[in-house]
């Protein structure tokens, strides 16, 4: 199968790509625009792109790429993903996200390309009435980002029932985690690789909140490893070869089991053998207290589930620290 990977120089894209090819994927084109990815992460047998999938000239770019490569399936990773920049930048993160994907979804008509997996969030669920959530949970997303994510999955499903797409949603919930040092997670926006950012510098952890409805009172998240999570892109696209014309499913894609910010915070300092300090703070506005995956729906249909645990994610960020050179993530 010959795949089209966007945003495949950022950090789960480019694991996904490591991944890919040692599994036997050996026709790969990787689009990115390196506004947030590294090309260097990417070995030199990928044929790459730089490309503005949301630009004006998105859909001519995309659609002599999809047709020149005789692409089969197209693995959509690419966007901008910090909430709080999407809620303080959100005309930005509509024109990246959702033209982006717009303008693939057009791209891919125009060529006949049959198959799509995208790169959704469980942040199209916003702040559920329950902890844990399923795959019909309503979506009501509090944020840009979220609704981001939320639109675009609505226009697959439009373009699987107009034209026939083949197309997969995996919501994804916290990922973490890294195969070594050059695809290591470059933010330090999520909790884990805060934490890694705070033993580099000796500096204490901020803590949003210990008053909530959970066994120690912090927010209880799901996290799964990356490498578990581009397992599940492969098994989606294995399926996919298989699934009849028109069909578009969504997954959630976690451990279903939770896991509180001090419950990390302990990990990491068994893990790393060092009293790591942190200060609790005011809640943040649109936290929910615990939210994790019911992971049934992927198990029962794809026969996946994740391997790694809260211990293997919590090693891997101590033993692979980003290269020094590398500034940013996509």
């Amino acid at each position: 199968m010959r795949l089209l990977v966007t945003g495949g120089a950022g950090y789960i894209g480019a694991h996904f790509v490591d991944q890919a090819i040692e599994r036997g994927y050996s026709d790969i084109v990787v689009v990115d625009d390196l506004s947030t990815g590294m090309q260097e992460r990417l070995p030199a047998s990928v044929v790459f792109e730089k490309v503005d999938l949301s630009g004006a000239d998105g859909v001519d770019q995309l659609t002599s790429l999809l047709t020149e490569y005789s692409i089969d399936a197209v693995v959509h990773f690419a966007a901008k993903k910090v909430v709080g920049d999407s809620v303080q930048q959100p005309e930005y993160y509509y024109r990246n996200n959702v033209m982006g994907t717009l303008n693939l979804l057009t791209a891919m008509r125009f060529s006949g390309t049959p198959r799509f997996l995208f790169s959704s969030s469980a942040a199209v669920y916003g702040e559920p009435d329950e902890s844990v959530v399923f795959e019909d949970t309503p979506c009501n997303p509090i944020n840009p980002y979220g609704e981001t994510k939320r639109i675009s999955e609505l226009a697959i499903a439009n373009a699987t029932r107009a034209w026939g797409l083949n197309a997969v949603a995996l919501r994804y919930f916290n990922v973490a985690g890294a195969k070594n040092a050059l695809l290591a997670d470059t933010t330090t926006t999520n909790l884990m690789p805060a934490i890694r950012d705070r033993l580099s510098n000796n500096s204490s952890l901020a803590v949003f909140g210990d008053d909530y409805e959970t066994p120690d009172g912090t927010c209880v998240r799901d996290y799964v490893h990356v490498l578990d999570l581009v397992d599940a892109h492969l098994v989606s696209l294995e399926a996919m070869e298989r699934a009849s014309e028109g069909r578009f499913d969504v997954y959630n894609v976690g451990t279903g089991r939770g896991s509180s910010v001090l419950e990390v915070i302990t990990c990491f300092r068994e893990k790393a053998a060092v009293d790591l300090e942190y200060q609790i703070v005011e809640r943040r506005a649109g936290d929910p207290g615990a939210l994790t995956a019911d992971v049934h729906k992927i198990y029962s249909e794809l026969s996946w589930r994740a391997r790694l645990d809260l211990g293997d994610i919590v090693q891997s960020v101590v033993e692979y620290p980003p290269n020094p050179y590398s500034q940013s993530s996509g």
